[in-house]
């Protein structure tokens, strides 16, 4: 009886996380709110949501609790952690800290530099993608000792992805990159009419950079980005990414280092 009274308090606790995200994604509230009511479904030490930048290839802290040196790993070298390429992946849920192995572990400066000074023993780092599959952001949770996070609880963190996503989206105020300007006459108007993820990729493209190397700098799938190329190509009536990549170079697009 106690685990399914624990279970219904989890459960009803994911519902007030997701009004939250809800609320935090209107702007009616803030996205501190969100990690307000996620402590009641995962008992925690630390947790942070932050958003991902592209233009500055790191990530931006919108809401957490972690220590100040902890806070600078996550958001300027989570990225290049060898950890982050496994979690990173769109197909997978989040990445339980009991769960990766002990080589990748030891591995790790996040965890042996940063997690492990804390104490920390348990916890999940959660990317977040959004419906159209671009990487936005992530979720981090960290506990200290050997508190297991109940298994309700586990599912609960993967389900309420979807809308931790939307929420952490729904803070994105960077334009697009600098050098992405607008086109002689366009009024300042995106060039050839495409979207900000539209143009990040089209950035990429004047690297040379294959669908692979894009969707891995990007935090997005091959297939996404296939589908972004067929857009921009159409869009600028261009017909190959060769075509497409030198009329970004003379808008002066360029692909950020």
């Amino acid at each position: 009886m106690a685990a399914q009274h624990d279970t219904a308090d989890i459960l009803d606790s994911a519902l007030r996380v997701r009004e939250a995200a809800r609320s935090a994604t209107a702007g009616a509230t803030g996205v501190d709110t969100v990690l307000t009511a996620l402590a009641r479904v995962v008992e925690h030490d630390h947790a942070s949501l932050s958003r991902w930048d592209p233009r500055r290839r790191r990530h931006t802290t919108l809401a957490g609790s972690y220590p100040e040196d902890a806070t600078a790993y996550i958001e300027t070298r989570l990225h290049r952690d060898p950890v982050f390429p496994v979690l990173a992946r769109p197909d997978r849920g989040g990445l339980w800290l009991g769960d990766v192995p002990e080589d990748l572990l030891a591995a790790s400066p996040g965890f042996q530099d940063v997690l492990s000074p804390l104490g920390i023993e348990d916890g999940v780092a959660q990317c977040l993608y959004d419906a159209d599959g671009r990487y936005v952001g992530m979720l981090n949770i960290s506990v200290r000792g050997r508190r297991r996070t109940p298994d309700p609880a586990r599912a609960v963190v993967t389900l309420l992805t979807e809308s931790l996503a939307a929420a952490v989206a729904s803070c994105e105020a960077a334009p697009p990159p600098e050098s992405a300007a607008p086109a002689p006459g366009a009024k300042g108007e995106r060039p050839g009419g495409l979207s900000p993820r539209e143009l990040e990729v089209l950035a990429e493209l004047t690297a040379g950079r294959t669908n692979r190397q894009i969707a891995d700098r990007l935090y997005i799938t091959p297939r996404t980005v296939g589908t972004h190329i067929e857009h921009i190509l159409a869009k600028l009536d261009v017909p190959n990414r060769a075509a497409a990549a030198a009329r970004a170079a003379a808008w002066g697009l360029a692909a950020p280092a």
